[in-house]
């Protein structure tokens, strides 16, 4: 059996599918498991979803440990999907003001979310609950 390091990739065969991942036995003969994680960088559902019994699989060794175990992965013979670009939400945009965008400060910028996000939940519980924004007087009415 030749020997294999961590990094190698390898040819098999699946053999046997599981809930939690799938069992193959490589070229070499020697029996080694893939985990539902390594699948994809996708989610994967069920395993099946995936793999097949009898299908041939490239896959890279990941890890082999001290009782001769070998873990494979599919996922690190794949491209990593690229990150997108999040914006940041409008509510969120507008609630940090103009002197915190240009501050590296995230400090001063959390705080000045903080009482901005505070100042609003007020106004709109004040406004909800009557207290607040204008009311019509009525005439002879004590302040």
């Amino acid at each position: 059996m030749p020997d294999l390091a961590p990094g190698d990739v390898v040819t098999g065969i699946v053999e046997q599918i599981m809930p939690y991942g799938a069992f193959v036995r490589l070229q070499s003969g020697q029996k080694a498991m893939i985990h539902i994680s390594q699948l994809s960088h996708k989610f994967i559902k069920s395993v099946d979803a995936v793999l097949q019994p009898q299908q041939e699989i490239k896959a890279k060794v990941i890890k082999i440990d001290e009782k001769g175990r070998i873990d494979l992965s599919l996922k690190a013979l794949e491209e990593p999907p690229a990150v997108p670009v999040q914006r940041m939400p409008r509510h969120v945009t507008a609630a940090v003001s103009d002197e915190t965008v240009g501050s590296d400060d995230f400090e001063k910028k959390l705080s000045t979310f903080l009482k901005n996000s505070e100042e609003k939940i007020s106004s709109l519980m004040n406004a909800k609950s009557g207290k607040g924004g204008r009311s019509p007087r009525r005439k002879g009415a004590r302040p």
